[in-house]
């Protein structure tokens, strides 16, 4: 059962041969100067350190995450193999070689290896084998426990995965670990039982020598890298209906749809507290049934968030804000055909009658009034359609009905943005310093129907996420 076992006797001296007070006789471990046949058997007691009870359940938590935990101990095979069992290293119906040619009724060299999904490597196993061996144990085996191991050999093991380009953490408590913590990717040190020399050489230090809590690290990690790539995501999208107005202002020769101070009310303004506000979102269910991101692909910013944010959900915002501008600019008159290589006209002081696609004449003045109020649409278009998408954010696989509104700083954040671009509008005075000019209620809603439309684009793109995993719609638009 992999407890160690102590076995206790006794005998009764001879008074005549030894001293007649016990505690004044010398006894010589080396030379033996006392009797060692004849003694009576008198009972023997296990004891056994017991993991404690967090960690099987830590270590199921690091398996459906893709972690695999490796034991690597100085222990007796039978004992390391005892509690890997009862942690869940070894899982339950996993057989090694030896297990294999018992139930067989067969030598272990008959056993085929890659038969066995667990292995209890000895250390002086290992001491005799090479670099490429030991790579086909930690290919073949997806348990492993390494037994009576030197800290040389802990090195090698360390140095075994990552030379597979495996992402390693080692925790250990003793002098003899700290060259191992040392290699490692990421060293973890026990706070309370650890030795100095292994505390200097980890990167990290554990205040409650719990391995559940390393899985409770991870699992923060990840939230984090999400929360991240969320944040960046809702912000990189509100970029293309900000340029875009630019690049159809130069092409197409139409009034300018939204100016450089609107543009910083959005950037330094309405988008502040929402995208802050993503830091404070949840874990989404599946974070920890994940496999671990490819460090060399998977960054923070991938083409695929770009994808995403540029060419798919700010395209549907740069949508709704030229379609706000130009039901305005009808609503007073010019038709959108009618705009096109107007700008020379628009922006001259000279001109006092440019005609409108019902014959009016508009001055200067009354023009750039218009000019004003089409680019506050086109600010307000922005918040509206950021609104959605601002909700999108909160999760990159999951449905928003799983998800849930549950974060009260994006719920704060929603109403800030829309009653600060509320304030801007309508706030008196602001027409003069910032352009912006009172709307019509009606105007506030040209926008809602891209709204809507990107928020049930993105619960489709996430359901084709989650029903066909590995298909073409995660391998393009998973960030």
């Amino acid at each position: 059962m992999g407890e160690r076992v102590l076995g206790f006797c006794d005998y009764e001296l001879d008074g005549t041969t030894y001293h007649k007070k016990p505690e004044a006789y010398k006894f010589d471990t080396e030379n033996v100067n006392f009797p060692i046949k004849g003694l009576r058997f008198v009972g023997l007691m296990s004891m056994i350190d017991p993991p404690r009870a967090a960690v099987p359940d830590a270590v199921a938590k690091c398996r459906s995450a893709g972690i695999k935990v490796v034991m690597v101990t100085g222990d007796h095979p039978i004992t390391a193999k005892a509690i890997a069992k009862s942690v869940g290293i070894i899982s339950e119906g996993s057989e090694t070689v030896e297990d294999i040619a018992i139930r067989r009724g067969c030598n272990v060299d008959d056993v085929d290896a890659h038969d066995a999904k667990a292995a209890v490597i000895h250390g002086s196993e290992l001491r005799e084998m090479n670099e490429e061996q030991l790579a086909e144990i930690i290919r073949n085996h997806s348990e492993i426990v390494f037994a009576r191991t030197s800290p040389q050999q802990k090195l090698m093991i360390v140095e075994g995965f990552q030379k597979q380009g495996q992402i390693v953490a080692v925790t250990g408590d003793g002098v003899n670990d700290s060259p191992a913590l040392k290699k490692a990717d990421i060293g973890v040190a026990m706070g309370i039982a650890g030795s100095d020399v292994s505390k200097q050489a980890a990167d990290m230090i554990l205040l409650d020598d719990n391995f559940a809590s390393i899985v409770v690290g991870v699992e923060e990690g990840r939230l984090i890298f999400d929360n991240l790539k969320k944040s960046i995501a809702y912000t990189l999208t509100s970029n293309i209906p900000e340029i875009s107005p630019f690049l159809t202002y130069i092409l197409f020769g139409i009034p300018l749809p939204l100016g450089t101070v609107t543009i910083l009310c959005i950037d330094l303004g309405t988008d502040m507290v929402p995208a802050i506000s993503l830091a404070y979102e949840e874990a989404e269910a599946d974070i920890m049934k994940r496999q671990p991101r490819d460090p060399l692909h998977d960054k923070l910013v991938n083409e695929r968030l770009i994808s995403l944010a540029y060419g798919q959900i700010g395209m549907i915002q740069a949508s709704a804000g030229f379609f706000t501008y130009f039901w305005i600019m009808a609503d007073n008159g010019f038709l959108p055909k009618d705009l096109y290589q107007l700008r020379a006209q628009w922006d001259s002081r000279a001109y006092n009658n440019v005609l409108d696609s019902y014959g009016q004449e508009w001055t200067y003045a009354n023009r750039k009034i218009l000019e004003y109020t089409c680019q506050t649409a086109y600010f307000v278009s922005i918040v509206v359609v950021q609104w959605a998408d601002l909700i999108i954010s909160k999760t990159r696989r999951n449905s928003l009905v799983q998800q849930g509104m549950s974060n009260w700083t994006l719920n704060f954040g929603l109403v800030f943005e829309t009653c600060l671009a509320a304030f801007m509008c309508y706030c008196p005075g602001l027409d003069n310093g910032l352009r912006m000019y009172g709307l019509r209620f009606s105007w506030w809603f040209p926008a809602l129907p891209f709204a809507i439309l990107i928020f049930i684009y993105d619960e489709a793109r996430r359901y084709c996420i989650r029903r066909w995993p590995g298909g073409w719609v995660e391998r393009e638009t998973y960030y």
